[in-house]
């Protein structure tokens, strides 16, 4: 049972800073892509960031350079620091873990209340 457990959401003033976490458990880590996604009240879902089985990474244009993406394959973690967050990164984030390039796993976490507001 695939399991995706994110945290470090909260409130912060634009410019700040924030780092989110997820943790996996019940795959194997390190032979899945890992991505966070987000979506904004009114918006479809959409992709922040992956980090590929090779260490590889992409990023939506609107984030690149505020953001990276990083994973810890001993502890089945990935990470999404933020920095310099604006108002329009307000959204639930989503952590995702795919068997990419097959996709026939697709796993999702609860997300967490990323909140930029001064």
């Amino acid at each position: 049972q695939v399991q995706l457990v994110e945290s470090g959401g909260g409130l912060v003033q634009p410019g700040g800073s924030l780092r989110l976490s997820c943790l996996a458990s019940g795959i194997a880590f390190s032979n899945y892509r890992m991505g966070w996604y987000r979506q904004a009240p009114g918006n479809q879902r959409e992709a922040v960031a992956h980090i590929f089985t090779t260490g590889n990474t992409d990023y939506l244009d609107s984030v690149k350079g505020r953001f990276t993406i990083s994973r810890d394959n001993a502890k089945a973690a990935v990470y999404l620091e933020m920095n310099n967050l604006k108002p329009e990164d307000t959204a639930v984030y989503y952590c995702n873990a795919n068997n990419f390039p097959f996709g026939t796993t697709d796993s999702w976490g609860e997300g967490t209340q990323v909140t930029v507001s001064s």
